[in-house]
Parts: structure tokens; C-alpha cells; sequence
């Protein structure tokens, strides 16, 4: 994967075709991956960045064939900026995950969001796009953000997972768009699946799709069970928890830690189980 280079259409099956973005970082691992679906007509899925050259990737593999829909799994500005550029440039309506929330009472919104980013349709569970040969359905899988969508594509039985399941890494949720409770719960969804292959927005295309969910959950029940245990011998403050946690993380990934160790605890919160004390938190009495 890390050998791929960014731009160069690389066909995964018959109606499924990768372009890299060249946006790579300790949060995106190689890059954003954009989808082509179709052969005769296409769906663009997660178009990433407002990159020019990632654009113009783009705009040569669609190669003059008609784009029906640019869909969206969520709107960090790793996956929708694109659309704007591409949308003028093919004239498709930008179709998939809810538009961006306003600020939260008491804090802002998260920074990673792209604010600019406006659907021309939102998609709700179980709706479609279609096009000469295949089908995109929507599976809403909050957690992540609130709004993220997976797309089926039931022809092959394939499933474009975005950031909720990735093939590098666990995703990061980050409160308050991002809930855990919620991202438990949408995995949860997924075991009941039989899809054939996970097509994430960051790495390889996942093979073995159940086996690697089986394996998130029991990841996210194992770190809270880790928080609980610390909080049960006092009071911890979520850097203090993560120093703990997370042995020989990368510098630069501890603030995502942070967002995701918060995202355990307000779940716990939600079940009773902790509570806050100062800046701290401890075991619920």
C-alpha cells in the first residue's frame, strides 16, 4: 500500500476503481482513497481533498462517462472539499452524508469538519443511487461523526466503509460529534452483514470483513475495561490515562488518543458508570 503512488486509477474489480490522494499523514496513513463505481456511468465516492492534481486524477479516469451522483461518507476535509471542484467540472449532484452542524452549546465544533461542504440530497437509511449495472445503497453508521454513511454496493456485495472501519487503523471518535456509543453500536450493525469486502477511505481493502469487526469491538471493549480498572484506583485526568494506556504512541496520534479515551468515559458517563470530578474522572458512586 505504502508503495502505491497517488493519482494512478487502479481497478479493484469490474466496477470498482481507486485513486489515491496525495494528502498522507499520521491521520490518513497513505492518503484518501476516492472511489469510482461503474463502468458505463459512474458514482464517485469521497472525492478527498480540494487537491488540483487529485481533481484532475479524477477528472482523467472518469474520462468523459457521465457521473451520476458524487457521494459522500461524512464531511472531514479529508473527503468532501472535492466535491465542489468536481461537481462544476462534471455537473453531478453531490448526494450522501448530512450537511455540517452548527457549533455546539458550550464549545466549538470539531476542527476537522469541512464546513463548506452543502449536499444536493441527503441520503437516509436505505436509500439509493443508481446507475447502468450497479447500486449504491446508504447504511447509516454514526460514531465516527454523527452523520457517516456507508455505501453498499449489493452487486458484488461489496460495502465503502469510510472512517468507520479503516484498513490501517482504528478511527478516531471524537466528542461531541463523535460518540461512542454510537460507533459501538454501528459496528455492531455490521457483524450482522455478510458483506464480501470492506473498501475503507484509508488502506487496503479489507478481505476479511467480519473477522476485522469481531476484532474492533473486542479492541473498544478491552480499552474500556482498561479505563475502568485505572479510574478504580482513583482519580485520572484523560492525559494522565493515556500516558498509561497508549505505551510507545506516537507523539503526534496522543491528541486522537485523548479524543477517543474521552469518547469511552462520556459513554460510561451516559451508562452510569463514571463521573467527573474536577478535571478529573473517576468510578461513579
Amino acid at each position: 500500500m505504502a508503495e502505491l503512488p497517488t493519482g494512478i486509477p487502479m481497478a479493484l474489480e469490474p466496477l470498482v476503481t481507486r485513486l489515491l490522494a496525495p494528502n498522507a499523514s499520521a491521520y490518513t496513513y497513505t492518503g484518501t482513497q476516492s472511489y469510482l463505481v461503474g463502468e458505463t456511468d459512474l458514482a464517485v465516492i469521497d472525492p478527498g481533498p480540494d487537491d488540483p492534481a487529485h481533481i484532475a486524477a479524477l477528472i482523467r479516469a472518469i474520462d468523459g462517462r457521465p457521473v451520476r451522483a458524487i457521494l459522500v461518507t461524512h464531511h472531514h476535509r479529508d473527503h468532501s472539499p472535492a466535491t465542489r471542484p468536481l461537481a462544476r467540472a462534471t455537473g453531478a449532484p453531490i448526494v450522501g452524508a448530512a450537511p455540517f452542524a452548527p457549533d455546539y452549546e458550550g464549545g466549538r465544533s470539531d476542527a476537522a469538519f469541512d464546513r463548506d461542504y452543502a449536499p444536493d440530497r441527503v441520503l437516509a437509511e436505505a436509500e439509493s443511487v443508481a446507475g447502468q449495472g450497479w447500486t449504491l445503497t446508504a447504511l447509516a453508521t454514526p460514531g465516527h461523526t454523527s452523520n457517516h454513511l456507508c455505501f453498499v454496493l449489493p452487486e458484488t456485495k461489496a460495502l465503502f466503509s469510510g472512517d468507520h472501519v479503516m484498513g490501517w487503523a482504528t478511527s478516531v471518535v471524537s466528542p461531541p460529534d463523535g460518540d461512542m456509543g454510537d460507533y459501538m453500536a454501528s459496528l455492531e450493525k455490521l457483524m450482522g452483514r455478510d458483506d464480501r469486502v470492506f473498501y475503507p477511505g484509508h488502506g487496503e481493502a479489507v478481505d476479511s470483513p467480519a473477522r476485522l469487526v469481531r476484532g474492533m469491538l473486542g479492541h473498544r471493549r478491552q480499552r474500556e475495561g482498561q479505563i475502568l480498572r485505572r479510574l478504580g484506583e482513583g482519580v485520572w485526568a484523560v492525559p494522565e490515562l493515556v500516558a498509561r494506556l497508549y505505551a510507545g504512541l506516537d507523539p503526534r496520534l496522543v491528541p486522537a488518543a485523548e479524543r477517543s479515551v474521552l469518547a469511552h468515559l462520556h459513554d460510561l458517563r451516559k451508562r452510569g458508570l463514571v463521573a467527573e470530578e474536577g478535571a478529573g474522572w473517576r468510578i461513579a458512586a
